[in-house]
C-alpha cells in the first residue's frame, strides 16, 4: 500500500496577473492536507472518497445542447492525475495493475465548509505522487509538478498553476507561470517522458524564507467561491480594457519583484507595504472588470487587521473564501480576532508546511 499527501495553499499576492506567462505569485504550503491511498486488487479497482461522494454540477447552453463544467468536480482532477500517471508509466515500460485508489481531505471542515485551500491541485498532487510510488517510478518534485500540472490543466484549461507548485514543493514560493499555449501545443506532439525532461518557457520557481519577525494569519468568510470562474470573468476585460489590465499586469510584476527582495532582505516591513500595495491593485482590477474581489466581509477583515499593524488583503481570485494577514508575530491578537469574531470573520489556525526536496521512489 502507497500513500503520499500534498497540502492545501493560499495565495499571498499576485494573483491575477499571474494567469499570464512569466508573471510572479507568492505563494504558501499549509499544513492541511489532501491524501491518497493506492493498494493493489487482485480483480476490479476502485475510487473512493469520504469527502467527494456529493457534488453538484455546473452546465450552461450551447444551442441547444447542455455543457457541463467539470472544473469544480474533484473527481475530473483525479481521473486526469491518473491518465497522465498511467501514460507515463508505461512510457518507463510499467505494467499497468487494477488498484483501490481512496482519497481523503481535510482541506475541508468536518462539517463540509469550503476553505478554498486548491483542492483540485491537492488533489491532482496526491494522486500523483501515490501512483508514482505505486508503480515505483523515480520522479524528481519537477517531474512531479510537470506531471500534476498537465493533469491539472487538461481539466481546467485556465488558471496559473501556481497552487500545483504550492503543493508540491511547500513552503513559501516565488512562482513564475509558465507558457500554457507553448504546453498545450508540445503535448500533442511529443512523448509524455521528453516533454517533461525540457525545460518549459518562462517557468520559475523559487523557495522563499520568511523572516523571522513575520506571521501569517488567515481568516476566512464563510463565503466559498469559484476560482475558475471568477478568473473567466477577468480574462474577459484583456480585450475590451487592454490598456488599463496590460497597466495592472505591469504593476503587479514590479510589486511582486519587490516583496520577493523582503524576502530575500528578510525584511517585514518592505512585504508588508507590497502586501499593501497588491491590494489596491485588485481593487483596481475589479474597478475596472466589474468583478467583485474584495466582498464587504474581506474588507472589513482587512480594516480591523490593519488598524492592529497587519498588511492584510484577500487570497486567491477573492468573491469569498480566505483573506491573509502578514503581521510582526509579537503583536498580541486577541483584539484582532475578537473583532474578526463579532463581523462573523473566522480564524483559520494553520501553519505553513515545509517539504524538503529529494526523489520519489517508494517501495
Amino acid at each position: 500500500m502507497i500513500t503520499a499527501q500534498a497540502p492545501g495553499k493560499l495565495y499571498i499576492a499576485g494573483e491575477y496577473a499571474v494567469v499570464e506567462s512569466g508573471l510572479p505569485a507568492v505563494i504558501v504550503a499549509l499544513n492541511q492536507f489532501v491524501t491518497c491511498t493506492v493498494e493493489e486488487s487482485t480483480d476490479f479497482g476502485s475510487i473512493v472518497s469520504r469527502q467527494y461522494t456529493e457534488n453538484s454540477l455546473h452546465w450552461r447552453r450551447m444551442g441547444d445542447e447542455m455543457v457541463f463544467d467539470n472544473r469544480d468536480n474533484p473527481f475530473h482532477y483525479i481521473l486526469s492525475a491518473i491518465k497522465i500517471t498511467e501514460e507515463y508509466a508505461r512510457s518507463l515500460n510499467q505494467q499497468l495493475s487494477v488498484y483501490h485508489l481512496r482519497i481523503d481531505s481535510d482541506l475541508d471542515s468536518e462539517d463540509g465548509k469550503k476553505y478554498g485551500l486548491g483542492s483540485s491541485a491537492a488533489v491532482t498532487v496526491a494522486t500523483v505522487k501515490a501512483l508514482c510510488g505505486f508503480y515505483r517510478l523515480p520522479v524528481t518534485q519537477n517531474q512531479i509538478f510537470k506531471l500534476a500540472a498537465i493533469a491539472h490543466f487538461d481539466v481546467q484549461g485556465n488558471g496559473s498553476l501556481g497552487d500545483i507548485a504550492a503543493s508540491v514543493y511547500g513552503g513559501w514560493i516565488a512562482y513564475h507561470s509558465f507558457d500554457r499555449q507553448w504546453l498545450a501545443e508540445r503535448r500533442h506532439v511529443l512523448p509524455l517522458p521528453e516533454l517533461i525532461d525540457l525545460e518549459w518557457p518562462d517557468l520559475q520557481i523559487e523557495q522563499l524564507v520568511a523572516p523571522a519577525d513575520l506571521k501569517l494569519v488567515i481568516g476566512w468568510t464563510g463565503s466559498p467561491a469559484s476560482t475558475s470562474k471568477l478568473v473567466d470573468k477577468v480574462s474577459m476585460v484583456k480585450v475590451r480594457d487592454q490598456t488599463e489590465y496590460q497597466t495592472f499586469v505591469s504593476e503587479s510584476r514590479n510589486c511582486i519583484q519587490r516583496m520577493v527582495e523582503g524576502f530575500r532582505e528578510q525584511n517585514l516591513l518592505k512585504i508588508q507595504n507590497e502586501v499593501r500595495y497588491n491590494r489596491q491593485l485588485l481593487h483596481q482590477l475589479s474597478d475596472f472588470s466589474g468583478v467583485q474581489i474584495e466582498t464587504p466581509v474581506l474588507t472589513k477583515m482587512c480594516e480591523v487587521a490593519e488598524k492592529f499593524g497587519g498588511a492584510a488583503k484577500t487570497s486567491g481570485a477573492g468573491g469569498g473564501d480566505c483573506g491573509i494577514v502578514l503581521i510582526d508575530r509579537r503583536t498580541d491578537l486577541a483584539n484582532m480576532l475578537a473583532q474578526w469574531k463579532v463581523n462573523h470573520i473566522e480564524q483559520l489556525s494553520l501553519t505553513v508546511h515545509v517539504i524538503k526536496e529529494g526523489i520519489t521512489q517508494l517501495s
